[in-house]
């Protein structure tokens, strides 16, 4: 039974040009994701999944061992093409069993440390579940459109140390295995399980300013 982490990484993006090879803290975004996996021992394989040159280039340029190129289809790296869809493309063109582990790991989320994922590994396997999301716990209150709280009684406004907040999925990676996969067309299936990551993991690279965030994120707590 293997391991692999797949990473899809487009070259094209409309918010951000060249995403995925950006700087960060004197790094291409991409490498932080990858370098974390390259020290996670339970992983076995790392596929990057692109359509760009340039990323394939910056990445063969870390010299990672454990990482393989795939080639995704012009179709599948569309704005519009969904993520399942070009995970799906790659399982169906390689050799891996209905039990091999699947993790999908964003480029995106460039706070998540071997750590994270030798843990969340270890929760999978010792609870059985299906498959796995990463959360961060968020105290904020919620509220409808309509005027109504959706969290909370406003009339018992809690304390922040005794609120129990809301799990909120903060996109870093998921887990699964392939069988579940090719079943269910998803990244999720069945028995969901949960890994709760810190507070500051939410951070996702969507926009400019998530550069700036991000960058003082990991120089205080991963490069510190």
């Amino acid at each position: 039974m293997s391991t692999i982490a797949f990473i899809p990484a487009r070259g094209g993006s409309k918010s951000i040009p060249k995403k995925n090879i950006k700087l960060l803290c004197q790094k291409p975004l991409i490498f932080w994701v990858i370098s974390s996996l390259q020290e996670t021992p339970e992983v076995d394989e790392i596929v990057l999944a692109t359509d760009s040159d340039e990323i394939e280039k910056t990445v063969s340029n870390f010299k990672f061992s454990k990482i393989r190129i795939f080639r995704r289809s012009e179709e599948n790296a569309q704005d519009t093409s969904t993520t399942e869809s070009v995970m799906l493309e790659y399982i169906k063109q390689s050799s891996l069993v209905n039990d091999d582990i699947f993790i999908l790991a964003q480029a995106t989320s460039p706070l998540t440390e071997s750590r994270h994922f030798s843990e969340a590994l270890y929760s999978y396997k010792i609870n059985n579940y299906d498959s796995l999301l990463t959360c961060v716990k968020n105290l904020r209150f919620f509220w409808n459109a309509d005027g109504t709280s959706i969290n909370y009684n406003y009339q018992k406004r809690p304390r922040r140390q005794e609120f129990e907040g809301q799990l909120m999925e903060n996109g870093a990676f998921y887990i699964n295995r392939i069988g579940n996969i090719k079943r269910s067309k998803n990244r999720l299936y069945g028995r969901i399980g949960i890994y709760l990551m810190p507070e500051y993991t939410s951070i996702e690279i969507d926009e400019p300013e998530d550069f700036l965030i991000a960058e003082k994120l990991m120089k205080k707590h991963q490069l510190n």
